[in-house]
């Protein structure tokens, strides 16, 4: 076998000496290419074999092992390198510098067997007899066997085919399969709370606020029977598990959907009619004068005779109103809701349509304090559960609040103008 010269390593071409020094400084390159690409480099430069080898902290016969299947590689990599693309010739010099091709033991399983084993869990199991909701790696591997599919096979290879295609039999999450009664009804509703979303900014400027507003109800106070242990470096946080209940409280809140703060929000131990009253009413009060709509879901506190009453006196309406249950605008909730509704009244509400919270912009920030502030807190109170919740939100919008970024897109956009819509 030749032996190497320096000459000939250092004749590295431009084009392949700038792929070497990038593959020697990428972090998710494995270490032991790394390894082969600062053999060639150091070569490149003149050292010997026993000079390579002390600073690597490698043996003598591995370094010249690599060197001279690099020159024999680079015999074959000569032809076409000024016109190979920086990709293609990157993938060849990879090549080259892998481990060379052992034969092994053959696999026992073939790709025919990875489909049915994949195909087996992504079954019910009660369909193969098994009065279980899911399946277990073992017994889908036991499933394998009785059907024949293969004589034997562990858990673990099971475990390692499932891994490999992302599936998880023993986890799950909530869905729910909701079907409108009218699916045109339902696509104009999302399209006109979408574009509510995208045009609130500009609506904002013009003296119209856009709210997103929702209770959230069953807060529970808990308190940790031991003080929470602090995160140090090497630990995590440690909380009590343990813990004593003080009561729930209620909160009413609703989100300014062009700047993302949090408006005049309703602690209290209930969520009744008058109590969503009252919060639209405090809501209103920070800004008198102006155009509101405020998006809901559609409970039927949302849609009552308080309301009714309270859009009629801030929006200067002289109005019959009839009596509820009997007659005029109180008759029913239907009625009721046609006219909080009316494009018209400088107050007005939009519902979500019915198994659609996700539409809710307020939901998310519900989120946000559920993370920041009531998982891992400790109140010992009704009272100090109120507070807290009181500061947080004085706190985000001191320095959190920003407008959500809504990038869901219904499929078709047939919307009037902006100034029909907030008409």
């Amino acid at each position: 076998m030749a032996r190497l010269t320096t000459g000939r390593i250092l004749s590295l071409p431009n084009k392949v000496y700038k792929i070497l020094k990038r593959l020697s400084h990428k972090r998710k390159s494995p270490q032991s290419l790394v390894e082969r690409v600062r053999i060639i480099l150091l070569a490149s430069r003149g050292q010997s074999y026993s000079e390579i080898a002390r600073q690597l902290g490698i043996g003598r016969k591995k370094v010249s092992r690599w060197c001279q299947r690099w020159l024999r590689g680079m015999e074959g990599l000569a032809n076409g390198l000024e016109s190979a693309s920086s990709q293609s010739l990157e993938m060849r010099i990879r090549s080259l510098l892998e481990d060379a091709p052992r034969s092994g033991t053959p696999p026992k399983f073939t790709p025919e067997h990875h489909a049915q084993i994949i195909a087996i869990a992504c079954e019910n199991p009660q369909d193969s007899e098994r009065p279980i909701s899911h399946w277990t790696a073992a017994e889908i591997a036991d499933e394998v066997v009785k059907r024949a599919i293969v004589e034997q096979i562990s858990e673990r290879t099971v475990n390692r085919l499932l891994a490999e295609m992302d599936l998880k039999p023993h986890r799950s999450r909530y869905w729910l399969n909701s079907t409108p009664d009218c699916p045109e009804t339902f696509q104009q509703e999302v399209m006109r709370i979408c574009q509510l979303y995208e045009q609130a900014p500009s609506l904002l400027a013009q003296g119209i606020h856009v709210v997103s507003t929702d209770e959230k109800t069953g807060i529970q106070a808990l308190e940790r029977l031991s003080p929470t242990q602090p995160a140090k470096p090497g630990h995590l946080e440690r909380r009590e598990f343990a813990y004593e209940r003080h009561g729930t409280c209620c909160l009413i809140a609703s989100l300014e959907v062009a700047l993302g703060r949090v408006l005049a929000p309703t602690i209290g131990p209930t969520r009744k009619e008058i109590d969503f009253a009252e919060h639209v009413e405090a809501v209103i009060a920070t800004d008198p004068l102006a155009g509101w709509i405020f998006i809901t879901d559609q409970l039927n506190t949302h849609k009552s005779e308080s309301l009714v009453r309270l859009v009629a006196r801030h929006g200067n309406l002289s109005l019959d109103l009839g009596e509820k249950g009997k007659s005029g605008i109180l008759a029913s909730m239907e009625s009721r809701a046609a006219f909080l509704t009316e494009p018209s009244h400088r107050i007005r509400f939009v519902y979500t349509p019915k198994h659609s919270s996700w539409l809710n912009q307020i939901e998310m920030w519900f989120s946000i304090l559920v993370r920041k502030l009531l998982k891992r807190g400790s109140f010992s109170s009704v009272d100090d559960l109120s507070a807290q919740m009181s500061a947080f939100i004085d706190y985000f919008n001191r320095t959190l609040a920003k407008p959500f970024q809504w990038k869901f897109k219904p499929c078709r956009w047939t919307y009037n103008s902006p100034l029909e819509l907030a008409a």
